[in-house]
């Protein structure tokens, strides 16, 4: 069967397709795959065995090149998830071919990050190349039960200390809110020992999403004390990064937040809250959204090789990461404009 390959960004079909399918989400849309190329420069490519004027499936990648680390086919960089919208027979059908061109175009290996692993009946030589946790909260559910779903000593007392504390709410996307926000994710990013993502890339964002972008934000006598960032698709809301400053971490910010977001989506009539991924062994994270009151699942990425580990991205970071906590926040933010580039 021919596979054909398709441009996103400027194919019609294609955003048809994403408003139909009951399995998008926020990583196969335009603006998602618009700040990918932006920001990184990855350019977004489609495949479909579908010939018809009506695009029915499809299975989107972006082509990832890099000295460092290889060139690649993703599907998709710093996504949590992109779920091929095509069901396993047509999807065994476009990565066989995929995996008989790749040598020939020089790819290091082909990714793709399922979030059903019933797509790969018919898809042969692939292997698990990373495992982690996906969690999210059914907004179905009529909001007491929500909270009482909620654990009561790890959230619910905090949330009526951030009440008591008379925590100021904001929300919004404009450039004051982006440039508060980037303030507490350098905070946080220097506090875990990691590069934060370009600065381009939440603007990039909040450029392409428009009003489905929010920062929320917390805030003490005027001071910003935590932050989240959210995304809407379709009946879900997307949770991507939350920071903090930790002088204020005893005051209940960021459970506070979580918990207007959930009222907030509750008000749109939203029907999920998608918490996104955590890393396998990141108990605390995994903990902490459970104590949400978030179901939790496996997820795992798959490519066309046997992943190598430890990677070249992995190497890298480990040289970095001893002295990102002491670095000046240009140096700290350069060293991710050029790392990220290189990860996705």
């Amino acid at each position: 069967m021919a596979v054909y390959e398709l441009d996103p960004l400027t194919d019609p079909r294609w955003p048809e397709l994403i408003g139909q399918h009951p399995d998008s989400t926020i990583f196969h849309t335009r603006e998602w795959l618009t700040s990918l190329k932006e920001t990184y420069g990855y350019q977004p490519v489609a495949y479909t065995t579908s010939d018809s004027r009506e695009l029915e499936h499809g299975i989107v990648f972006c082509k990832v090149r890099s000295p460092l680390t290889g060139n690649r086919l993703v599907s998709l960089p710093f996504s949590d998830h992109c779920q091929p919208l095509a069901n396993a027979s047509q999807t065994g059908e476009i990565l066989q071919s995929l995996q008989s061109k790749s040598r020939s175009q020089g790819l290091k290996y082909i990714e793709i990050r399922p979030l059903k692993g019933d797509v790969f009946s018919t898809a042969q030589n692939l292997y698990e190349a990373k495992r982690f946790r996906v969690q999210s909260i059914d907004l179905r559910k009529e909001l007491s039960v929500l909270q009482r779903n909620m654990h009561d000593s790890c959230i619910r007392r905090k949330i009526k200390r951030a009440e008591k504390e008379k925590l100021d709410y904001q929300a919004g996307s404009n450039g004051d809110f982006l440039q508060r926000f980037r303030h507490l994710f350098l905070l946080t990013r220097r506090r875990h020992k990691l590069p934060p993502p370009p600065v381009s890339w939440t603007r990039n964002l909040a450029h392409a999403f428009g009003k489905k972008l929010t920062i929320h934000m917390m805030l003490k006598d005027g001071v910003p004390a935590a932050s989240i960032l959210t995304i809407t698709h379709k009946n879900a809301i997307v949770y991507k990064y939350g920071c903090s400053d930790s002088a204020f971490s005893n005051l209940g910010g960021t459970p506070f937040l979580f918990w207007k977001v959930i009222q907030q989506a509750k008000e749109e009539n939203l029907q999920e809250f998608d918490l996104g991924r955590s890393d396998y062994n990141d108990f605390g994270l995994i903990t902490f959204k459970e104590h949400l009151g978030a179901s939790t699942s496996d997820l795992a990425y798959f490519r066309n090789a046997p992943s190598k580990e430890p990677t070249s991205t992995s190497r890298i970071s480990s040289l970095i990461d001893p002295v990102l906590s002491k670095l000046p926040d240009p140096f700290l933010e350069g060293i991710g404009n050029l790392f990220y580039r290189h990860m996705g």
